[in-house]
């Protein structure tokens, strides 16, 4: 069904086999997800929840994946960080390194 713009009941969005051949879902531009199940203490999830309540994230899903991201952050920093300190032949980012090696992870967020 090329070229058709039917959409679902009104709802604005095209069912897959009314969608042109070759063109990409506006969904795919943000990227996909994988749902995933995970356990936590009920005083973690009520931590979470508090976040939640209080707009500072949207959902949960949302708290625990800013969450992973700050941590993959801190991972990535600290592991340049390392490498900046032990490259002994660029003597212009020593003074760099030497901080960054300094700096608390706590402030990338």
């Amino acid at each position: 069904m090329i070229g058709t713009a039917r959409s679902r009941a009104g709802s604005g969005r095209l069912t897959p086999t009314e969608i042109p051949l070759g063109c990409i879902p506006h969904w795919y531009h943000f990227g996909m997800t994988k749902q995933i199940a995970v356990r936590l203490p009920d005083a973690l999830v009520e931590f979470i929840d508090e976040h939640v309540e209080h707009g500072e994230a949207t959902s949960r899903a949302d708290f625990v994946a800013h969450a992973l991201e700050r941590q993959r952050r801190r991972e990535v920093a600290a592991r340049d960080a390392a490498i900046l300190a032990q490259a002994n032949s660029d003597t212009d980012l020593d003074s760099l390194a030497d901080h960054a090696a300094r700096v608390p992870m706590d402030d990338l967020d």
